[in-house]
């Protein structure tokens, strides 16, 4: 006696197919002859039908671009319990997704300590600005924002470190921009916030402004990413910048009425995502020496109004930079 095995089989479409890897599995029959007695079908017509059902799938499969050879395998778990599982054609062990190296080239055991060593300044970043929310929400203020300053501190190490060793890498390019929006963007903001509470802000109006930081360093880090380097200028404030003035202003800073202490928060975060052509402080660095002495005596009758001064003149550089280059028909340099 032939036996048939009686397996729920998808209704097929007009158009379309379903040999896609879920047919029904058919012993010494074919679906022609579904509840259909055996005795009853001549032994010759099963043969035929069963035949002309396989070339069928056969050409279906190859519209569909399987391999000619595939077998017609049910439907998973139909005919073999609940939790049964089909093997692989062949035997083949079934292929994983493709993994990617977070180590580019030579992996010796020397290579990957420096990879680590400087991936673990971006790790410690993160740790930090975390730190600097949970002393944020405490009240110590102070200590909040020497945290963040660390953070800054760390951000500088781990590049540089990177490029010395000779393990830069796009994991470690990835892994900065991510620690960045979490320590300069999202912690500068919680600890801004709560300053300003303190120093008697409305939440109404201090919470859009650090709000407005984190947006405004999430689009500044993404522009970053996607963006061709200069070496000579910022393309608007870098979020690290942006966090160290923040956290120097809580430390240094003078002390401004709650209204206008919200509306320079909104200026630090609106500064990032600008256009405006920013010099990078390594060529500042670089002025000669004299030009440092009227800053150093202004700090010495007042540190907060030179900070202010400091802060505010290079906010306006920018613009002023800009209107500059605009006259002289020189393309702004937009970078970072």
């Amino acid at each position: 006696m032939v036996l048939i095995a009686r397996v729920a089989r998808p209704r097929r479409q007009s158009g379309t197919s379903s040999i896609s890897g879920r047919q029904p599995f058919v012993v010494g029959g074919s679906p022609s002859t579904r509840g259909t007695s055996a005795s009853t079908v001549p032994r010759s017509d099963l043969e035929r039908s069963d035949r002309t059902w396989r070339r069928t799938a056969t050409r279906r499969q190859d519209s569909l671009g399987a391999p000619a050879n595939a077998p017609v395998s049910p439907a998973p778990g139909v005919g073999l319990g609940r939790n049964a599982e089909i093997p692989a054609a062949g035997g083949a062990d079934t292929v994983g997704p493709a993994t990617i190296p977070l180590l580019p080239g030579e992996r010796t055991l020397a290579r990957r300590v420096k990879f680590a060593v400087a991936n673990s300044c971006t790790v410690g970043s993160l740790m930090i600005g975390m730190s600097a929310v949970f002393l944020a929400l405490r009240g110590e203020f102070a200590f909040a924002a020497v945290a963040l300053l660390a953070c800054v501190v760390f951000d500088g190490c781990d590049g540089g470190l990177a490029r010395r060793f000779g393990v830069a890498s796009p994991f470690g390019a990835q892994m900065d921009s991510l620690a960045d929006l979490s320590s300069f963007g999202v912690a500068s903001g919680i600890v801004v916030y709560q300053w300003l509470l303190a120093d008697g802000a409305s939440p109404l109006a201090a919470a859009p402004a650090c709000a407005l930081l984190a947006v405004c360093a999430a689009i500044r880090l993404a522009r970053f990413n996607v963006s061709p380097k200069n070496g000579r200028f910022f393309t608007g404030v870098p979020t690290t910048m942006t966090a160290a003035v923040l956290a120097l202003n809580i430390l240094v800073g003078p002390d401004l009425p709650p209204v206008v202490a919200v509306a320079a928060v909104a200026v630090y975060a609106l500064a990032m995502v600008t256009s405006f052509p920013y010099v990078k402080l390594i060529r500042v660095l670089r002025l000669p020496l004299w030009l440092w002495v009227v800053p150093a005596i202004a700090a010495m009758i007042s540190v907060p109004a030179t900070f202010a001064i400091i802060v505010g003149g290079y906010l306006v550089s920018g613009p002023v930079l800009w209107l500059v280059m605009h006259r002289r028909s020189l393309p702004p340099v937009l970078v970072r």
